[in-house]
Order: structure tokens, then C-alpha cells, then sequence
């Protein structure tokens, strides 16, 4: 957690390049591996990662290419097999299953590394960071207030609704009642976000905002920095040389 948040962002979104570049499973299982051993060493609990990694979207990957695996799909050797259906012999095919593991796999990887530095690093430190490493200022900026103005205006819709709710006597179930308060909320919450966007434009102006964010401490690379940094080059050059060899 003491790295420079310019490095750490670097060398992992070099590990994600890198885990999109892998072809075998058995090193995206080790890169995999390697992401849980980061987030035991970051104090981060093990079986809360776990679930935070494959709670929806490597799960989800796995229902999206669960269809590659069929033979009519993907055909090859059947090691699964589910009967004949419409006279064609149909089953789970080797290179189906290969090829869905493969990518089920290279997206935990690549999602471990991504949740590992967003569970590492408070949020402006990396958005000060992503601007250090030239991204486009309004492209920061405009990420920084939407993450931080979402929950305000997710609050008030909920106020709203519990509002609605709390003066409701009798329950209405008819949908076009339903229909027009959502097309209501929407309309107001959209008003809301106007003024607000206003608001807060005015009072950054008032402080002094000119176009430039700016952050509170500077950025420093040190020893321990470039150690991580060298670390890295040598887990992506045995992971690209390990791919290569075994894919021979």
C-alpha cells in the first residue's frame, strides 16, 4: 500500500496486458494466484476478495461462453456427452471447454489486478495518479464527480421513494400508476442533477478552481518503487516466457 501510485497503476495495468496476452490457463491460474498472495500481503482478507473478483463478472463471463461449449458450437472431441438431439450427437467438446476456461480465466485475472489496486489505493490518490500519467484532464475530472455525486443522487431517489411509501394509504398495484411515478422520479432527479452540477460548479469557481485540478502532496518514486517495478518486469517475461514454452 506504500508504493507510489503512478508505479502501481503502471505495472498493473502491465499485468493485465500481459494476462490478455496469455494463451494457456495454467499461467493465468498463476497470475491469478499471484494477485491472491498481493492481497494477503495488503492485509486484504482472502475469501472477501475472492467473492468481490468472482461475485459477477467472471461468473457472468462463464454464462456468456457457457454456448461455446456445445459441439454444434464448437466442435471437437465430446467429453461431456447430452444425448443426440435432432439425430446429431451433442455434448461438451474438449475444445469448447478449453476455450471458456481460457477466457473465464483471463478475465478473473485481469479483474483480480484491477479490484487489488482499487482496494489498495484511496480514490482521488488514483485519480491523481491516472492525471500524473497524462490521461485527459476533463476525462479525470468528470470520472472523480460522477463517482462522487452518483450515491448523492442514488440517496435522494431512495428518499423519495421512502417518502412516496410513507404517505401511500393504500397500496396501488396498477402499472400505470407505477409508470408514471418512475417517469416522475426520473424527471426529478434529473432536475436534481442539473441544479446540483450548477451548484457545485460555482462553489469549485468560488474557491479558486481554474480548469486544473490539484492535489495535496506530490508524487515520489523511491527505492522500494523501482524494486516493484523490476519485480514485475521479471513476472511478466517468465509469464510470457512460460505461455510461449508450453504452448509449443
Amino acid at each position: 500500500q506504500g508504493l507510489d501510485p503512478r508505479v502501481k497503476a503502471i505495472t498493473m495495468l502491465a499485468l493485465v496486458v500481459t494476462a490478455a496476452l496469455i494463451h494457456n490457463i495454467l499461467v493465468l491460474i498463476g497470475i491469478y494466484i499471484l494477485a491472491l498472495v498481493l492481497a494477503a500481503a495488503s492485509l486484504i482478507s482472502v475469501p472477501y476478495f475472492i467473492k468481490r473478483v468472482w461475485l459477477f463478472i467472471p461468473i457472468f463471463t462463464g454464462i456468456v461462453v457457457l454456448p461455446a461449449t456445445f459441439s454444434f458450437i464448437t466442435p471437437g472431441h465430446v467429453v461431456v456427452p447430452l444425448g443426440h438431439w435432432f439425430g446429431h450427437r451433442v455434448g461438451l467438446t474438449s475444445q469448447g471447454l478449453r476455450s471458456a476456461g481460457l477466457i473465464v480465466m483471463r478475465v478473473a485475472a485481469s479483474i483480480s489486478l484491477v479490484v487489488l489496486v482499487a482496494l489498495t489505493t484511496t480514490w482521488t490518490t488514483l485519480l491523481a495518479a491516472l492525471r500524473s500519467m497524462f490521461l485527459p484532464r476533463m476525462f479525470v475530472l468528470v470520472l472523480g464527480m460522477a463517482y462522487r455525486y452518483v450515491f448523492n443522487l442514488l440517496g435522494s431517489v431512495t428518499d423519495m421513494y421512502e417518502a412516496r411509501k410513507a404517505r401511500t394509504v393504500q397500496v396501488d398495484k396498477a402499472v400505470k400508476s407505477g409508470r408514471a411515478f418512475v417517469s416522475a422520479t426520473a424527471g426529478t432527479v434529473f432536475g436534481k442533477a442539473h441544479a446540483m452540477s450548477e451548484e457545485v460548479y460555482q462553489a469549485m469557481v468560488s474557491r479558486g478552481y481554474t480548469g486544473h485540478p490539484r492535489t495535496l502532496s506530490a508524487f515520489k518514486v523511491k527505492a522500494y518503487d523501482i524494486a516493484w517495478a523490476i519485480g514485475c518486469a521479471i513476472v511478466i517475461c517468465i509469464a510470457l516466457g512460460a505461455d510461449h514454452v508450453i504452448g509449443r
